[in-house]
């Protein structure tokens, strides 16, 4: 999943865009509010992680300006101000969440999870298809309840066809979603990750037609 992160303090931006990586989301890092709402009126994120006081405009002038707009990705706010002014601010807004710093990487990685969770309308945290399951949480895929070794690239390729299970994802989505503008993807990348994944989860599990994309049943 593709990932707004829209923070300008250079330490707490790097920390954060390396914990969610790690956590199979595609990261855009933006440090000024101008930049974030130009680039939410061009491109489509599952979810934006906006702190409050930024350069240009702040994250509740973005978040008025995206909301206006009609869009309703899920926004987690970040500030440095535990103020129930600011709070209320922001939910009526169109907030979808709230943290204050300092704040522990866990919690937010699982406050992001909850957000997609409600997005797509699942309320389990565990991702089922048919005999296999995936853990986002402690990032572990198993199948028929044994355990399946998987790479980072190929956790996070199979978790994002399971969370889009019954529908076609293109090879386009896939680069979008799980790499961030900065990263030369390799043109085979996507190709040889479903190999190594239908050799360790069947043959039959990702299901392909040519020029339409890649599909995991529900």
């Amino acid at each position: 999943m593709r990932v707004l992160l829209v923070e300008d303090d250079q330490i707490l931006g790097a920390s954060l865009k390396k914990a969610l990586e790690k956590h199979a989301y595609g990261i855009d890092w933006l440090r000024d509010g101008q930049s974030a709402l130009l680039c939410l009126e061009s491109l489509d994120f599952g979810a934006v992680v906006l702190d409050i006081n930024l350069p240009e405009l702040s994250g509740i002038e973005v978040l008025k300006g995206i909301r206006r707009r009609g869009n309703r990705v899920p926004v987690l706010l970040l500030t440095a101000l535990d103020t129930v002014r600011q709070k209320v601010e922001g939910l009526d807004e169109g907030a979808d969440d709230y943290m204050v710093k300092p704040f522990d990487l866990d919690e937010l990685l699982a406050r992001v999870r909850a957000l997609t969770r409600r997005r797509d309308g699942r309320a389990e945290t565990i991702i089922r298809c048919g005999l296999v399951e995936v853990d986002p949480s402690a990032m572990i895929v198993r199948k028929a309840g044994s355990q399946v070794h998987t790479t980072a690239k190929e956790f996070h390729l199979l978790s994002l066809l399971m969370e889009r299970s019954g529908r076609y994802v293109t090879k386009n989505d896939i680069e979008y979603s799980l790499y961030d503008a900065g990263n030369t993807v390799e043109s085979n990348t996507t190709e040889v990750t479903i190999y190594n994944l239908r050799k360790k989860l069947g043959s039959e599990f990702i299901k392909s037609i040519r020029g339409v994309g890649y599909l995991i049943e529900r």
